[in-house]
Order: structure tokens, then C-alpha cells, then sequence
């Protein structure tokens, strides 16, 4: 079942009327446009965004997947400011803190992972951001979008390296930044911040060996608490005062 909001611009009823119960969820914010699909329409949505004439995003600009674990979570909270400035790193809690089972997560936010692509239509001059989530968080999986737009391929395969997101039809789905041999998935929000394993050349086996990690503490060096920017209101309320739109 639908729970897309109203829409309020005419962009954004353009899309309610061409997705309609395809929709879940439709947002405007900050003069951007972002519109989420269930898994199982996510090829579907994509092929009506690049074909229907009133839309044309012939391109897609980007591809990310995305961790939901910590979401909205912060350690800095608590923290007094401290003389050192933001570049004081603070430990953290426990390498095993986070548990999507056990977290209450908004009802926004059914499942772990997700993945975000930004279109660009040429033709109108308009961009949007699609996005969807994946249903199984334990194996991550979702139809590949390269058969749509070709040039997804290595962005997905991006996904997959960082956040161990399947893309099923995918032509060649392997490791693109990561070694052939590492294990895990780097940018997962449980991926240790310091890794698993160490890299050296050997001197005595002369080659590089991969050693358990023991050089470095676990730290959380930036907040992930989502807080509001009043600077586009700002913008806003300065362009409507010197009588722009």
C-alpha cells in the first residue's frame, strides 16, 4: 500500500500522477525532490523516468547504498566542548554496539540497507533522487538499474565492495576499490573503523602479509547526528526581501 505524502509542487504532482500506487514515499525539501519505490517496482520506476516524455531523466549521475544502523545515533551528545576543538576524536562505545534488531529505527526506515540514485533530466532541466530498500538485511539484494543505464555499472559495483549490496543482473559484479581477498564490507556502520586486518611487507617471506589488527584503538572521529540547516530558510526569506520569488 501507498503512504506517499501529498504533494506540493507541480513537479512533484507530475510524479504523483505518473508513479501513483508505485509510490511510498514523496518528498520536497530544501528545492530537491526525492521519491522512494519498493524494491519490486525499482526496475519498472527506473524505465518510466528515463521513457515518459514529461520526465526524461536520461541520466543517472550517481548511485551510493546506504547503512540505516546508526541513523540518527550520536556519541558527542554528551560530551563537553573541549579546548582541543572538533578535532578531538572520542572513544566509542563498543566495536559491537550496533543491532538493527535491537535499535528503534523510524517507520520510514523498514529495513537496513538502502540504495539513492540522482537523475538529471537534460531535456527539463530538472534533477531527482530515487531511492529504495532493500528487504532482506542479512543478504542485501536488488535488481541492477545497468540495463537501464549503462553507465550504473561501476557505481553499483561500488555499492557492492562498500555495503554488500547485490545487484542481481548486474554484468560484472566484483570488488572495485578493495583488495581481491578482503573480507567485509568497509563502509558498514559494524565494520570496525580500524579494520579487521593489517597490511606489511615481510622482509623474511618478502612479500605483503596480512596480519589481525593490534596498532590501533577503535575511535569515533566525526558526529552522525542529523541536525536541521537554517541557512537555506535564510536564503529563502533574503531572496523574497530583495523581491525575488
Amino acid at each position: 500500500m501507498s503512504e506517499a505524502k501529498a504533494p506540493t509542487s507541480a513537479f512533484a504532482q507530475l510524479l504523483q500522477a505518473r508513479l501513483d500506487a508505485r509510490l511510498v514515499r514523496i518528498e520536497d525539501a530544501r528545492g530537491e525532490t526525492t521519491i522512494e519505490v519498493l524494491p519490486e517496482n525499482w526496475v519498472e520506476v527506473a524505465r518510466l523516468l528515463r521513457d515518459d516524455a514529461d520526465l526524461r531523466f536520461e541520466s543517472a549521475m550517481d548511485l551510493c547504498g546506504v547503512d540505516y544502523l546508526s541513523w540518527g545515533d550520536a556519541e558527542w551528545d554528551t560530551l563537553d566542548v573541549s579546548s582541543g576543538g572538533f578535532s578531538r576524536g572520542v572513544e566509542g562505545e563498543t566495536i559491537g554496539r550496533f543491532s538493527w534488531a535491537n535499535r528503534p529505527h523510524p517507520p520510514h526506515i523498514p529495513n537496513r540497507f538502502g540504495v539513492v540514485v540522482q537523475l538529471l533530466s537534460l531535456k527539463h532541466n530538472r534533477r531527482l533522487c530515487l531511492r529504495t530498500h532493500c528487504t532482506d538485511d542479512e543478504l542485501p539484494l536488488l535488481a541492477s538499474l545497468t540495463p537501464v543505464w549503462p553507465g550504473l555499472d561501476w557505481f553499483e559495483r561500488e555499492a557492492f565492495d562498500l555495503y554488500g549490496i547485490v545487484f542481481e543482473g548486474h554484468p560484472d559484479l566484483r570488488r572495485i576499490l578493495t583488495d581481491y581477498g578482503f573480507v567485509g564490507h568497509p563502509f558498514r556502520k559494524d565494520f570496525p573503523l580500524i579494520g579487521n586486518v593489517e597490511v606489511r611487507y615481510d622482509a623474511d617471506k618478502k612479500r605483503v602479509v596480512y596480519e589481525p589488527v593490534t596498532s590501533v584503538q577503535p575511535r569515533v572521529l566525526v558526529p552522525r547526528t542529523l541536525r536541521d540547516d537554517s541557512r537555506y530558510q535564510q536564503a529563502q526569506a533574503e531572496e523574497k526581501a530583495r523581491g525575488g520569488k
